[in-house]
């Protein structure tokens, strides 16, 4: 056991360049961190507090009458999306294994969340208007 104690060790810091996947990577952390309160408050808020029975075209118009509750169904609908796109990602890495062809499916992914949030956002935050 002393022997073992007696040894030096040598650690080595390996700096790791910053690519798609692993940004990719941090943000499903932290998103994910993001999205499961959002989502359980979301389904507690709606479905438990206010009941399925009770959501009609006047309760959402009500609700969205504050630019925090649209505010909060955007980031919603971002996470999740993004959390969804990055699943079709990695299936479609089972597939492809070009570099150029991952990188291609990156971006077209990312094009289309992109397109697809700002469409769901743009209604959400903006398509309320009081007549």
């Amino acid at each position: 056991m002393e022997a073992a104690d007696n040894q030096t060790r040598t650690v080595r810091q390996v700096q790791v360049k910053p690519n798609y996947d692993m940004l990719a990577w941090r943000w499903m952390r932290y998103s994910g961190f993001l999205l499961i309160p959002l989502a359980f408050g979301h389904v507690l808020i709606q479905d438990v507090i206010v009941g399925v029975h009770a959501i009609d075209l006047d309760y959402v118009a009500l609700r969205w009458a504050n630019v925090g509750w649209r505010i909060y169904d955007a980031l919603l609908l971002g996470f999740a999306f993004a959390h969804g796109m990055n699943g079709v990602r990695q299936v479609a890495y089972d597939v492809v294994h070009s570099p150029s062809g991952r990188k291609a499916v990156n971006w077209g992914l990312f094009i289309f969340w992109l397109v697809i949030f700002l469409i769901g956002a743009v209604t959400v935050i903006g398509g309320v208007r009081s007549a």
